[in-house]
């Protein structure tokens, strides 16, 4: 199975203008993302920046990261993840779209996804969660009394095939059981790998209801049918913090990496 692992970067970020080259740790985040990737890869898996700002263009070539020009208009990382893979000869069977501003991204999460890629034929998209403890879930719903649409969370059934996402946490819980070491909530990680037919056919699908009224790209590709299987991590006491949004996100990571 051949894998290409992009990493969509974009210079244009209205909270945080030139993000992927801020410096983190003697690195630029992009350089960080990228180390990610190389840590998660195998001799069947390349590795791609996809762009559209000449300034990340020359810090990949300064830095010996292989790199692909993108068109401005690309809505999303997913819409540029595709771009990339379309000017690709040798087309990959397995996409995974590693945002380029997630430099805390365990490797691990990244190779579970090829893992179970390589074992399962049948699922269009895998992502991974987390199960949370019930300390965890007291966290979220504090959390979430100030920002609501912070966090996202999943219902799976016994295969691990993804029922729903919500910003809400789901499931809702009448009777709480706290004999039991975990809750039955888990929270979804926001990592994607596509087989790439999955993913053509994905950027094709308008915009659905429920991503719109949620805010959830993966809901669109649920609203239409397509399934979606998770796999299970575990941050292992490692910060639950990946992505970074603004230069206060990069003051904590700078706390957080090791």
């Amino acid at each position: 199975m051949k894998t290409a692992i992009i990493i969509p970067a974009r210079y244009g970020s209205t909270r945080f203008p030139g993000k992927p080259l801020a410096i983190l740790k003697g690195k630029t985040i992009l350089e960080h993302v990228y180390d990610v990737a190389k840590a998660a890869s195998d001799s069947n898996t390349t590795i791609h920046v996809a762009t559209d700002d000449d300034r990340i263009a020359t810090h990949c070539t300064d830095k010996n990261i292989p790199f692909l020009m993108t068109p401005s208009d690309c809505a999303t990382g997913t819409d540029r993840a595709m771009a990339a893979i379309s000017q690709m000869t040798d087309k990959p069977d397995f996409v995974i779209n590693l945002q380029g501003d997630a430099p805390l991204t365990p490797p691990d999460f990244v190779r579970a996804l090829i893992d179970e890629a390589q074992q399962s034929n049948t699922a269009d998209i895998i992502t991974p969660v987390t199960q949370l403890s019930w300390e965890e879930l007291d966290q979220l719903r504090d959390h979430k009394k100030t920002t609501p649409f912070s966090g996202t969370t999943a219902t799976i059934d016994q295969s691990g095939r993804a029922l729903w996402f919500s910003k809400n946490i789901i499931p809702a819980i009448r009777k709480e059981n706290r004999t039991l070491p975990l809750s039955p909530v888990y929270r979804h990680i926001g990592l994607y790998g596509y087989k790439r037919e999955s993913l053509e056919k994905y950027i094709t699908l308008p915009a659905s209801l429920y991503e719109d009224l949620e805010g959830l790209e993966q809901l669109r590709a649920l609203e239409n049918g397509m399934t979606i299987q998770t796999v299970l991590v575990d941050y292992k006491g490692r910060p639950a913090m990946t992505g970074i949004d603004s230069p206060e996100d990069l003051s904590r990571a700078e706390k957080l990496l090791v």
